[in-house]
């Protein structure tokens, strides 16, 4: 394999459970893919020979940031609702229009798939230029079986074409789709239906539901979890967004990756997740835009010693946001949340939410997915709006 040798960094590695792990002079050597030495560049290893080395001039540099929770592959937008949502029409006033996810369901279906990768295309690019180099996007916005194949065959072109890593969700319990009105239980029957021919496809890397009171019941989860499990998929949820159903506790059940949202999450959900393993991941993004007042347990989640992640959530409803560090300041300035943990929520955790363990810190056998920041100190990635500070990415030892 090529050895590339990146030095004059100052190295943000993340290494052990907490603290930056800065390094001020700092080195990095990658094997390939793979990171074969990271630390002051003062104790470089002798008698390197890389095939090509770069000079970073003091850049700070993390570990390629992982956006673990994006609904990127959608057809039109939901700019109009934002509208009439400020002009005082409530969520239910624009779904009986024929508004709300409905509406981006319309146009996803209308879509072929040209069309949704040409739209889905800058999306991804848009992220990768604010660090991303991993990325997670689900379905849930076709809710038929072509459809939903489309959106998720999409999903794995944008990966290729971008180079980013990109782990596919069937969110199949998103919504309930018009031609099944007052008919849940037969599409969620449906759905499961789904999954084997799907799954043979190479098209879902996990399986994710939205358990909620205008969504689905947790008895209808359960029996979808329970299908996918049985084909050894792991599962996610959208939990405890807008009210407590005990989603989160029932997900722990099937050993979830993660929950996600989590406003309304109780202290035995807490323990549920910390019993199982999973992570919290908190999507700020849909809290500023709905303006929800309702907070996660944060602290509840730190004393438990759960894992917490962040992402942008981008869709066209509720988080039409492409920009992992302005989530970061969002967690931080509506959350709590610290820069540190900010910048793990989005690396080191986010990892564990898709089920990577070869990425997320600047060490020995991790994957070289790197970001460079004209920045100088890590903290400033949490602190700057609208600023745009990424030089660039590294994925997996290649420059992007």
């Amino acid at each position: 394999m090529a050895l590339t040798l990146w030095r004059d960094a100052r190295l943000v590695t993340l290494a052990g459970d907490t603290g930056w792990g800065l390094i001020e002079h700092g080195a990095l050597l990658a094997d390939g893919d793979t990171i074969a030495w990271a630390g002051p560049e003062a104790e470089l290893p002798a008698g390197l020979a890389p095939e090509a080395e770069h000079r970073l001039g003091g850049a700070l540099v993390t570990p390629g940031l992982i956006d673990g929770h994006t609904h990127l592959v959608y057809g039109g937008d939901r700019a109009r609702e934002f509208e009439l949502r400020l002009q005082g029409a409530s969520y239910e006033d624009i779904a009986r229009a024929g508004g709300g996810i409905r509406s981006t369901v319309a146009a996803t279906r209308a879509a072929d798939e040209a069309a949704l990768f040409a739209a889905a295309l800058p999306r991804a690019r848009a992220l990768a230029a604010d660090g991303v180099t991993t990325l997670e996007i689900k379905s849930g916005y076709g809710l038929a079986l072509e459809a939903e194949a489309r959106c998720l065959r999409v999903a794995r072109r944008l990966g290729a074409e971008t180079g980013l890593t990109v782990k596919k969700t069937f969110l199949g319990l998103h919504a309930l789709p018009p031609e099944y009105e007052g008919r849940a239980d037969d599409y969620v029957t449906a759905a499961i239906g789904w999954l084997p021919a799907l799954h043979a496809q190479g098209l879902v890397d996990a399986v994710d539901a939205f358990c909620e009171t205008i969504a689905f019941t947790p008895a209808q989860v359960e029996r979808f979890f329970t299908a996918a499990r049985t084909l050894g998929l792991p599962v996610k949820l959208h939990a405890e967004q807008l009210s407590d159903q005990g989603g989160a506790a029932l997900a722990a059940r099937h050993g979830a990756l993660s929950c996600d949202h989590l406003e309304w999450l109780s202290p035995a959900g807490v323990r549920a997740m910390a019993a199982a393993g999973s992570v919290a991941m908190l999507l700020p993004g849909a809290f500023y835009c709905l303006r929800e007042t309702k907070l996660p347990p944060l602290a509840g989640l730190r004393e438990a010693g759960v894992p917490v992640a962040l992402a942008t959530d981008h869709n066209p409803g509720t988080s039409p946001i492409l920009s992992p560090t302005l989530v970061m300041n969002q967690a931080c300035t509506l959350f709590r949340m610290t820069p540190e943990e900010a910048l793990r929520g989005f690396t080191v955790n986010a990892a564990r939410a898709l089920g990577l363990a070869d990425r997320g810190r600047l060490e020995a056998g991790q994957r070289a997915d790197l970001a460079v920041w004209d920045l100088g100190h890590p903290a400033e990635l949490a602190y700057w709006m609208g600023r745009a500070p990424c030089r660039g990415t590294v994925v997996g030892g290649i420059a992007r």
